[in-house]
């Protein structure tokens, strides 16, 4: 048997992300970078193997509905309405300076009103990805700056998302009957461009009916059920089926777009108690088929671009990294923030990403964007993803000017005012200042350090908490985090395995650390960051399996508790009484002969009475569990 096209192009596709992804990182560059390099090299513009486009695209369709569907899983309402004030009118405002500033290039390039404003729609939004990981680096999710930049970034999502659907309108009215056209009903009647929208607001308005009275049913139920059965595989495929499923359906019976269908899916499932757990199982495969589409976005660039427009190129980088930026700067002043807040939003949107390659995609299969257009969005989008430390530095550099605008307090002052500055200060006390990043360093000594505080760190937590320990807690979901703050632990949000964070939580002047998170992966550099960090500290992991246990002890864990034995020990201890309830008791003149001491022993009294189980009962080797 030969291989195929489709194999081949997944092999190479997979392996030269790897590799360019590889060296990406260890440049400190962001990995996208690296993906998009990978299309380039597997694209038919340079020298070597060359992919088959039109196998590219459909894998980059499965990536461009696994990656929305992730956008509708993450969208949070209530993050969106804590920073309402500033996050909507200035994604708002922000986008429609890019948008004109687009269009103004555009027109200068010669191009129509219509591809100018596509090509500023796409210079408009900020990659997720991106955005996220640079905010993630720099500790500042949790702080003011971090949540008003995540909720800019929702709000230029769900603009993106209606850009989705009207393109596809506009591109129909435009090209008429042509097979572009995406309404054969507005094309038969001849309706014009208004006509198209109506019909197409018309479709996502019977869409989003049937998802809000069909699908936030039923989707949720089919989950729980598949949930109860116990099977993690079917899970994942039951997740899977959902977004495909409604992403393929919504195009074919509604005639939205495949992004649409599955951002709708994600944000219906989000609602449910099970969608951590759909995000987790759909993880991997997500990020396969969102490298592949970032290859296939790769494939369509033409490095050829830097040396015939050289200045359009510029003109590009220029709104990117200066207008957005400026915009932005001055949208979040005009709101009366701080310019360490403008200055950090600024920076964070200062590049573009998955919804441009998507949006350039789309306008130039429609016909609507020309394919100089899409190798300026390409281009763009990698130097500004190069360029985005860079515009944090700056930020940084600029962060001290806030300080020395400040009022300086005067060395000396009259003595009425001396007297009378308590009182003053008293009446208009200074806020406290925001912290630069969202981990703090605890001042916690001769503590308990738990890492997770999910099932198992949660109940591990009440009880050390119930016991009057000293406890932190190092999480990052969510979920688990407002459970912690809820029990009253201290509480450092991160992961583990970043020896920033580690050494915040003060792990050398801890007296344990648990390590209740289930992954061996991470749990593993956790213990050996510890052990490097406190070489007496005592660490208890848990594990799923003995490779696991060997695994975690050469990391450096001094007791490794294994799940399944601890289940097995505890199921034999009951063993004894469950065998005593069901035989019939005992003579009366049994009791005499058995030993006075042994109802002494501290073991379960229904243990107790059955003197012949002991040597069923397990050694005292069940001590881990109480630890």
């Amino acid at each position: 048997m030969h291989h195929g096209p489709l194999i081949a192009i997944i092999v190479a596709g997979l392996g030269l992300a790897f590799v360019f992804g590889a060296i990406a990182q260890k440049l400190r560059i962001s990995p996208l970078v690296g993906y998009l390099l990978a299309g380039v090299a597997a694209g038919p513009f340079t020298p070597g193997f060359v992919g088959d486009q039109n196998l590219a695209n459909e894998l980059a369709e499965i990536g461009v509905i696994l990656l929305m569907f992730g956008v509708g899983l993450h969208f949070s309402l209530k993050e969106l309405l804590s920073v309402k004030a500033i996050a909507v009118p200035g994604a708002i405002v922000q986008i429609a300076v890019a948008t004109l500033l687009g269009l103004g290039l555009a027109l200068l390039l010669g191009w129509n009103w219509t591809a100018g404003l596509l090509f500023g729609i796409a210079l408009s939004t900020a990659s997720t990805v991106v955005l996220l990981r640079a905010l993630q680096e720099r500790r500042l999710v949790q702080t003011e700056k971090g949540k008003i930049a995540v909720g800019w970034l929702i709000v230029e999502d769900l603009a993106m998302v209606l850009a989705l659907v009207a393109i596809p309108a506009v591109a129909s009215a435009i090209n008429g009957g042509q097979p572009g056209a995406s309404s054969p009903l507005a094309a038969q009647f001849d309706l014009g461009l208004w006509g198209v929208l109506g019909i197409t607001v018309a479709k996502v308005a019977a869409f989003i009916a049937f998802m809000l009275i069909v699908g936030r049913r039923v989707i949720p139920w089919a989950l729980h059920w598949v949930a109860h059965t116990g099977s993690r595989e079917l899970f994942r495929l039951a997740v899977l089926a959902v977004a495909l499923g409604v992403a393929f359906l919504s195009a074919t019976l509604f005639g939205v777009s495949f992004a649409l269908g599955a951002f709708f899916a994600g944000m219906i499932l989000s609602e449910s108690p099970l969608s951590q757990r759909a995000a987790e199982e759909t993880l991997p495969l997500r990020d396969a088929f969102a490298v592949l589409f970032f290859v296939s976005v790769g494939m369509l660039f033409d490095p050829g671009i830097l040396v015939r427009a050289p200045w359009a190129l510029i003109g590009t980088l220029a709104i990117i990294l200066i207008g957005k930026s400026v915009a932005a700067w001055l949208i979040v002043r005009a709101f009366g923030r701080s310019n360490a807040v403008a200055l950090t939003i600024s920076a964070s949107l200062a590049q573009i990403g998955e919804f441009s390659f998507i949006l350039a995609g789309l306008g130039a299969s429609l016909g609507i964007l020309p394919a100089q257009g899409r190798d300026l969005i390409l281009a763009g989008a990698i130097l500004s993803i190069l360029f985005n430390p860079v515009m944090f530095a700056l930020a940084e550099r600029l962060k001290p000017t806030e300080g020395a605008t400040a009022k300086p307090k005067p060395e000396s002052a009259p003595a009425a005012e001396t007297a009378s500055a308590p009182a003053t200060a008293e009446a208009t006390p200074e806020p406290p200042a925001e912290p630069e990043h969202d981990i703090t360093p605890t001042n916690l000594s001769n503590h308990i350090v738990v890492v997770g505080y999910g099932r198992v760190g949660s109940l591990l937590g009440a009880g050390l908490l119930a016991q009057g320990a000293k406890l932190l807690v190092i999480e990052d979901n969510p979920d688990a985090v407002e459970t912690a703050k809820r029990d009253g632990a201290e509480l450092l949000v991160g992961n583990a395995a970043d020896p920033e964070v580690l050494a915040a939580a003060a792990v050398g002047r801890a007296t344990r650390l648990f390590v209740a998170i289930p992954g061996s992966f991470e749990a593993g550099q956790v213990c050996q960051q510890a052990r490097a960090e406190n070489t007496s500290l005592p660490i208890v992991a848990r594990a799923h399996s003995d490779a696991e246990v060997e695994h975690l002890t050469k990391c450096g864990a001094t007791l490794t508790i294994m799940g399944e034995a601890e289940i097995a020990r505890a199921m034999l201890s009951l063993c004894g009484s469950l065998k005593a309830a069901a035989e019939p008791p005992p003579a009366e003149t049994d009791p005499a002969q058995e030993p006075p001491a042994e109802p002494a022993r501290n073991e379960p009294t229904a243990i107790a009475r059955q003197p012949t189980q002991k040597t069923q009962s397990p050694p005292p080797a069940d001590t881990p569990t109480a630890a």
